[in-house]
């Protein structure tokens, strides 16, 4: 089945070695993901856990590429979530555009392709949501 794109953007009133030095540090990601927990596990490797326990996923990821600090990637490997993560960093009006996308092979099959069009709105809503709470932080910490 072909993988479906959502993505998302923020302007952060950082510079981008501040953003992504937040952006990758996994440990903070609870900040500003919502309902996730992030860390990394080995030296390309992450997981991230979403939602109240027992209730949730695991997120086992893999760093494919690693260019700070204008790019991150991953790979999704875990059982709910599959496919390709990038966040892009880059300079923009005194600050720094971050860019959320994610390339992922729906679980559940036909299932979950025929709920995906209920599902692409709150998805979008959630990252947009997420990219709001990365902005504000800056002013945080």
């Amino acid at each position: 089945m072909r993988p479906v794109y959502v993505a998302a953007a923020v302007h952060v009133p950082a510079p981008p070695e501040r953003v992504f030095a937040l952006v990758t540090d996994w440990d903070r990601h609870r900040e500003w993901m919502f309902m996730t927990d992030a860390r990394q596990v080995g030296e390309h490797a992450v997981e991230a856990y979403t939602g109240v326990r027992p209730f949730g996923f695991l997120d086992t990821m893999t760093i494919t590429r690693w260019e700070p600090p204008s790019l991150v990637r991953v790979v999704h490997t875990g059982r709910v979530v599959r496919g390709e993560g990038v966040i892009r960093i880059r300079a923009q009006d005194g600050g720094t555009r971050v860019i959320w996308a994610e390339r992922l092979r729906l679980p559940f099959g036909l299932l979950g392709r025929a709920l995906w069009p209920l599902a692409r709105p709150v998805v979008v809503a959630i990252l947009r949501h997420c990219l709001r709470k990365l902005a504000a932080l800056p002013h945080r910490t």
